[in-house]
């Protein structure tokens, strides 16, 4: 393999191929991470915060149910509630009932949520570009399949 995960680490022997790469994987998400936290931290929410406000997004205009942004959630967070309560605290998002069952509550992303995602748009896609300039398309695709297969469940 390469020489940067032995210059990062100051580690010149790992437990063999599958060892190095699972350490280069944790290296890599680190720095992805750190470089999210940043974007995020610019505009005073969490990564988490964030991801709820993108997939409410998605949910636009109906909105979903607390249960339904955790599982959708890039990592799950123990405590969703919460999220949601710190994020309609700054108006980001609202909740009301549900018509059909008056104990589920709705939540959905206000204007102004809409607005802090579009004023973070341009500092996430230079994120994203930094991988459009490091790796093909090619290059990608075969990333995202091999990564897959961490976590895809195994099919009997």
């Amino acid at each position: 393999m390469g020489n940067a995960l032995k210059r990062r680490l100051k580690q010149t022997k790992f437990e063999g191929p599958h060892h190095e790469a699972m350490l280069n994987l944790l290296v890599a998400s680190a720095h992805v991470r750190a470089a999210m936290d940043r974007v995020c931290a610019n505009h005073a929410i969490t990564e988490a915060q964030y991801n709820v406000l993108r997939i409410l997004r998605g949910a636009l205009p109906d909105g979903y149910p607390r249960c339904e942004i955790a599982v959708r959630m890039l990592e799950r967070a123990p405590d969703v509630t919460r999220l949601i309560d710190r994020l309609a605290k700054e108006g980001l998002v609202a909740r009301t009932r549900s018509g059909d069952d008056l104990r589920l509550s709705i939540t959905r992303i206000t204007p102004d949520g809409l607005d802090l995602l579009n004023r973070m748009e341009d500092e996430v896609a230079g994120v994203h570009q930094q991988f459009a300039e490091r790796w093909s398309v090619r290059d990608a695709r075969e990333v995202s399949k091999l990564l897959e297969h961490l976590y895809e469940p195994e099919t009997p």
